[in-house]
């Protein structure tokens, strides 16, 4: 019984870390919309179990980049000054690692739902 109540008390320790990280980034909530849009094209388009899993893997790895580049952020300006170079360039590097993830996700979704799109509306 004490395993079961440690793993729910991660859960919830977890969940907290999902609120707080959507409630204080943006980024992160915009990215959210762009999953759940990119959920329900899976949902409504006839894209084969492959092309679902890899659009899948990409929402996990955007998503779960932009919670680093938080963790990141936040470390970085608690041991450091906020003008520090190397501080800077911390979070701009993290930033672009974002950035081409995300980057990467919506070419590779433009790939996967435009051809079901066009001939959802062209036929």
């Amino acid at each position: 019984m004490t395993r079961f109540s440690r793993f729910i008390r991660s859960l919830r320790h977890a969940l907290r870390g999902v609120r707080v990280v959507f409630r204080s980034e943006q980024s992160f909530r915009l990215q959210c919309v762009f999953a759940t849009l990119a959920v329900l094209l899976l949902l409504i388009l006839p894209v084969s179990g492959f092309q679902a899993v890899v659009i899948l893997l990409l929402i996990g790895l955007v998503l779960v980049l932009e919670m680093v580049n938080s963790v990141l952020e936040r470390l970085v300006d608690a041991l450091k000054p906020r003008m520090h170079p190397v501080v800077g360039d911390i979070k701009d590097i993290m930033a672009a690692a974002v950035l081409f993830a995300s980057l990467t996700a919506c070419v590779i979704g433009a790939v996967v739902f435009l051809p079901h799109l066009f001939a959802l509306f062209v036929a």
